[in-house]
C-alpha cells in the first residue's frame, strides 16, 4: 500500500479508481495545496503544488498522514449551516451589496460550497420573539400560516436555494410546540408534549412541509425535536428516548407517510454526543419505530473542554445502526465576545470537530447560525453566540472569522456524494481526513492545532509529498 502524509493544510488529489495503477502511471504527480495560517494571516491561500516521490517504509521519526484509497467508508450528504430568524434578520438589515457578498460567500460559485440549510419550525432562541404558526387552542390547525417566515427567513432560504441548485438539501427542527400543547403551558423552559396533542403536533409538521413546498422550497428532511433532554430558558421540549420513539412510531412517521412524505429523512435525537448511543439503541430498538428513521442527529455541546469531545460514541452508534446516517445538526462557540472574533481557536474548534466527526462516520455536517450581528444575536433570551460571519448592522462591516475559513477547507473542496477514504496520522497534533469526490479527485485536509511546527509527509501507497504544517494552521491538498 502507498500512503499519504499531510500537514495542517487541506490537500486535494485527483485519483483514479485503481490506486496502484494510478501511481504506476503518475509517479511524480503534483497536488495543489490551499493553506490557512494564523501567524502569517494567510487565509485559504493557493500555495501552488507539491510533488509526490517514491517513499517506501516510513520511519517512526517521519511525521506522516497515511491515505489508502482502497478503503472506502460513508458518502457525504453535504455541509452547510442554519438560516435562522437571527441570520435572516441580520442579513436584511445590511446594504444590498453586503447581502449579496454574504450569500456569495457561502453559496456562490466562489464561496464555501455550502449545500445544506437547516431552519427552525416555530421560534427558537435565535428569534427576536417567541412565535408559532397557529392561533392559541386551534386543535384543527385551520389558522396555520407561515406568514411570519415570509419577511426574512423564506427569502434568504430561497436565495441560498437558487445559488446552490440541484444539491440544495433543506431540513428543519422544532424547538417547541405551541404553549397550549405542553404540560407547562409555555414554549420556554422545557415541559413535555401532552399525549392528547401527539397527533395534532404530527399534523403540524405536515402543514409546515406543505407550506414551504408551496413556496418552492423542497424539504429534504427534519429532526423530531431539537435537544430533547435540555430544559432551556428558551424554547424547549423534553422527550425521553421511549417517548420520542412512541411519537415517531404512532404519530409522526405514519402521518408523514400517509401524506406522501415517505421520502423525507427523519432524524432522531438531535442533541449531544454523550447520550447518542443510549438514545439510538433505545428509540430504534423497535423495528416499527426504526423504519421511520433515516438518521441520527447530534450536537457538540457535551463538554466544556473542546479537546475531549466524545467522538467514539459516534463510531459505536454507526456500528450499531449501519443503515442510518449520522448527522451533525448544530454547533457553535457560545458566550459571544466581539473582541475575540479573529481568534484562531474559533477555527480550530471547527476543524477539530469536523475532521473527527467525519472520521467517525458522519455523513451530514451542519453549522449553527450562518450569520449573526455585532451582539452575537439577535436572540430573545440573551444567549449570544459566535457565527462564521459576523455583520455589524450599525456600520455595515462584515467580519469573517477563522470559523469561516476552517469550515471552508472542507466544504469548498469536498463535494456531496464524495466518499470518505481510509486516513491515519502518526502525530497527535495532526488531525486529518480524506474524501474522494465523484470525479476521482482525492482531497485531504490536515490541521495542526499545536504550538509546534511540524514537517510531515502525505503518504499514499509508497509515494509521498513533503509538507510543512506550521503551528495553528490548516491545509487542503487536492490530488
Amino acid at each position: 500500500m502507498k500512503k499519504l502524509i499531510v500537514s495542517c493544510f487541506v490537500i486535494g488529489v485527483a485519483f483514479n479508481a485503481n490506486a496502484q495503477d494510478y501511481w504506476k502511471k503518475n509517479a511524480g504527480k503534483t497536488a495543489k495545496v490551499v493553506f490557512t495560517h494564523s501567524k502569517t494571516n494567510e487565509k485559504m491561500v493557493d500555495k501552488g503544488t507539491v510533488k509526490f516521490e517514491k517513499m517506501s517504509q516510513p520511519k517512526e521519526t517521519d511525521a506522516c498522514i497515511f491515505v489508502d484509497p482502497d478503503f472506502k467508508y460513508q458518502k457525504l450528504i453535504g455541509i452547510g449551516g442554519a438560516i435562522t430568524d437571527a441570520s435572516a434578520e441580520t442579513l436584511y438589515k445590511l446594504p444590498k451589496n453586503k447581502q449579496k457578498e454574504i450569500l456569495e460567500a457561502y453559496y456562490g460559485k466562489n464561496g464555501l460550497g455550502y449545500t445544506v440549510v437547516r431552519t427552525n419550525m416555530n421560534s427558537c432562541d435565535f428569534s427576536s420573539d417567541s412565535y408559532t404558526y397557529v392561533q392559541d387552542n386551534d386543535n384543527t390547525l385551520k389558522t396555520f400560516t407561515v406568514a411570519h417566515d415570509e419577511k426574512f427567513k423564506i427569502p434568504m432560504i430561497k436565495e441560498a436555494q437558487k445559488m446552490i441548485g440541484k444539491d440544495f438539501t433543506f431540513y428543519f427542527s422544532p424547538w417547541s410546540p405551541p404553549a397550549w400543547m405542553k404540560s407547562n403551558k409555555s414554549m420556554l423552559k422545557g415541559g413535555r408534549l401532552e399525549n392528547a396533542f401527539y397527533q395534532t403536533w404530527a399534523d403540524y409538521y405536515v402543514k409546515f412541509i406543505k407550506e414551504y413546498e408551496k413556496r418552492g422550497i423542497n424539504v429534504w428532511g427534519l429532526t423530531v425535536q431539537n435537544e430533547p433532554m435540555a430544559t432551556q430558558t428558551w424554547e424547549s421540549c423534553i422527550y425521553t428516548a421511549e417517548e420520542e420513539g412512541e411519537f415517531l412510531k404512532n404519530n409522526l412517521g405514519p402521518t408523514l407517510w400517509k401524506n406522501g412524505y415517505k421520502d423525507k429523512k427523519v432524524m432522531i435525537w438531535d442533541h449531544n454526543r454523550d447520550l447518542i448511543y443510549q438514545r439510538a439503541t433505545t428509540t430504534l430498538s423497535d423495528p416499527e419505530t426504526s423504519k421511520y428513521a433515516s438518521g441520527i442527529g447530534y450536537h457538540w455541546y457535551e463538554t466544556w473542554n473542546n479537546k475531549t469531545q466524545l467522538f467514539d460514541n459516534l463510531s459505536e452508534t454507526q456500528r450499531a445502526f449501519p443503515d442510518k446516517f449520522l448527522a451533525f445538526t448544530e454547533g457553535c462557540k457560545e458566550q459571544f465576545d466581539m473582541s475575540a472574533i479573529y481568534d484562531v481557536k474559533l477555527g480550530e474548534l471547527y476543524g477539530r470537530n469536523m475532521l473527527n466527526d467525519f472520521n467517525k462516520g458522519t455523513a451530514l455536517w451542519t453549522d449553527w447560525n450562518v450569520l449573526l450581528d455585532e451582539t452575537g444575536g439577535p436572540n430573545h433570551v440573551g444567549n449570544f453566540c459566535f457565527a462564521p460571519i459576523i455583520a455589524d448592522t450599525k456600520t455595515g462591516e462584515v467580519h469573517y472569522t477563522y470559523e469561516y475559513y476552517y469550515i471552508g477547507h472542507v466544504s469548498k473542496f469536498i463535494k456531496p456524494n464524495a466518499q470518505r477514504i481510509g486516513t491515519s496520522s502518526n502525530r497527535a497534533a495532526l488531525t486529518s481526513t480524506t474524501f474522494m469526490n465523484e470525479n476521482g479527485q482525492l482531497v485531504t485536509v490536515i490541521m495542526n492545532d499545536s504550538d509546534t511546527d511540524i514537517d510531515t509527509n502525505l503518504w499514499i501507497e509508497g509515494m509521498a509529498a513533503k509538507l510543512n504544517a506550521p503551528a495553528h494552521s490548516i491545509q487542503t491538498v487536492i490530488l
